[in-house]
């Protein structure tokens, strides 16, 4: 799960809006599941950051949302926060990596990306495969592969990328690189 936060600091205030985004990271990286945030930095003559906050599910993400720690940080930043945040919640394929096109959050080279979901993808579509062909050859060839789908798919998304990616992180990072505040891993 994916928590996208879009806040803009009140003018003048960007230097402890910056520190109190720092704070955050911090405080995020203590909350069970999580599994990196990334903060997208306003462009030029523009006001408003984007914070990406990944979670292991939707449920680690609501607690984190609900947490004490949270509220505290909430009423920490708000003296320099220009109006309420935006906040999206993304599951699914769309971050299985980081988010495309995005100017902080650097997306992994797509020869990476491609290797990874072939090394994962491979022994999950085999295993499934070859457990449940014998079990449903009576079933029309459309109904078969639409259950394999939603199980592949569903395996991947909740079970084998989050694990892949936190594994692969530094390589799909590039060890050795500095990316900017904190970066998606």
């Amino acid at each position: 799960m994916t928590v996208v936060v879009r806040r803009r600091p009140l003018p003048g205030r960007e230097a402890e809006f910056e520190a109190s985004l720092r704070d955050l990271v911090a405080r995020l990286e203590s909350a069970p599941g999580h599994r990196g945030t990334g903060i997208v930095r306003p462009a030029a003559g523009q006001r408003e950051y984007t914070l990406v906050a990944r979670f292991d599910s939707a449920e680690q993400a609501a607690e984190w949302e609900a947490s004490g720690v949270r509220a505290e940080w909430l009423d920490l930043v708000e003296p320099f926060s220009d109006g309420q945040p935006l906040i999206e919640r993304q599951p699914g394929l769309e971050f299985w990596f980081t988010p495309p096109g995005s100017p902080a959050l650097r997306q992994p080279p797509r020869w990476k990306m491609a290797v990874l979901t072939v090394l994962a993808l491979y022994p999950v579509s085999l295993t499934f495969g070859l457990l449940l062909t014998p079990h449903l050859l009576t079933w029309p060839l459309a109904l078969r592969t639409l259950l394999s789908a939603v199980l592949v798919v569903s395996v991947m998304t909740y079970l084998v990328m989050p694990f892949i990616t936190r594994v692969f992180a530094g390589w799909l990072r590039g060890e050795g690189e500095r990316g900017d505040e904190a970066e998606i891993s």
